[in-house]
């Protein structure tokens, strides 16, 4: 709340969505100009952030995570870089590892199997200093047209936690929007600071998460080359654990079992199992305006391998 406050942009209003159930905003931020939405329980990330969507009107909603700090120039480089260009529904920001120095996310690639990562994770932030395009946005630190959401929907609320920034990117790109990375728009951002890094629910809702973005937006080759690139990617996982790198090893170190791992990807399949009526609706009646191919094409400029995706 001290860095909006620091803000050089100033047309903006805050929404802080409460999802503790405790109250703990509302006693925080006594006194300061801002709306508070309290949940009484724990409703996701996707659920706690359209609701404060739906309290405003202006034109861009910018979304943050409670675990990150923007530089002064965040929100005015963002509306910037929106405000150039009608089709941009979505803005990217140059998020850092909070007390690392190191890049967080300069946006997001896709997996054929539906995994997602971040682009430029742990390189030197010289590296992201030139404004480009990628997928989407890390729903971390973000800027969105409203516009855009109203024509494709928020955040899957079913999804809560994970992913739902990927999935909300994609119906997006079906729909012909385009995003943009801003490296001026500087966050910093202490990496999982909230959920963990690594524990067996995390890893079943990243799992469950991604198998829905998949049946949702990937284009029909894709799909039909998923369970063969998730397999591919399980014995990266195996192979990074023995060498000590990936999510894989920051679990084991976590203390967690390869066995509950397993049981968990299990359980995210037969979770899976039981949406796919509702996931296919889902995928018939997503807003197309670009063609399979041309679909395809944009996602192959920012595709990332099984391999990479198990290292990081």
């Amino acid at each position: 709340m001290e860095a909006l406050l620091r803000q050089t942009f100033r047309s903006f209003h805050v929404v802080v969505v409460d999802n503790g159930g405790a109250g703990a905003a509302r006693r925080r931020l006594r006194g300061l100009d801002v709306t508070i939405l309290e949940n009484p329980q724990n409703e996701g990330f996707g659920a706690a952030v359209n609701r404060a969507w739906r309290t405003g009107a202006g034109p861009y909603v910018a979304v943050l995570n409670d675990d990150t700090e923007p530089c002064p120039h965040w929100l005015g480089a963002l509306v910037e870089a929106m405000e150039q260009n009608a089709w941009v529904g979505m803005c990217a920001s140059r998020v850092l590892l909070a007390g690392e120095g190191l890049v967080d996310s300069a946006g997001m690639r896709l997996c054929r199997d539906g995994s997602s990562r971040q682009r430029g994770h742990r390189e030197p932030p010289g590296a992201w200093e030139q404004p480009d395009e990628p997928l989407c946005p890390s729903g971390s630190a973000a800027l969105y047209r409203r516009q855009m959401i109203d024509e494709v929907g928020g955040f899957d609320e079913s999804f809560f936690l994970y992913c739902e920034d990927t999935d909300l990117g994609l119906r997006a790109r079906w729909a012909g929007w385009r995003c943009v990375y801003v490296p001026g728009a500087v966050v910093d951002h202490a990496y999982s600071q909230t959920a963990g890094l690594a524990s067996a629910l995390k890893a079943y809702l990243v799992e469950r998460n991604r198998l829905q973005v998949a049946l949702k937006n990937l284009p029909a080759r894709w799909l039909w080359q998923a369970p063969g690139v998730t397999l591919a990617r399980y014995a990266w996982h195996l192979w990074w654990l023995r060498r000590g790198r990936g999510k894989a090893s920051e679990y084991a170190a976590a203390g967690g079992s390869v066995a509950a791992l397993g049981w968990m990807i299990v359980k995210a399949h037969a979770a899976v199992a039981w949406r796919l009526p509702r996931l296919l609706r889902q995928r018939r009646g997503r807003l197309n305006r670009i063609s399979p191919g041309e679909f395809a094409r944009q996602l192959a400029a920012w595709e990332i391998s099984a391999r990479e995706v198990a290292a990081l």
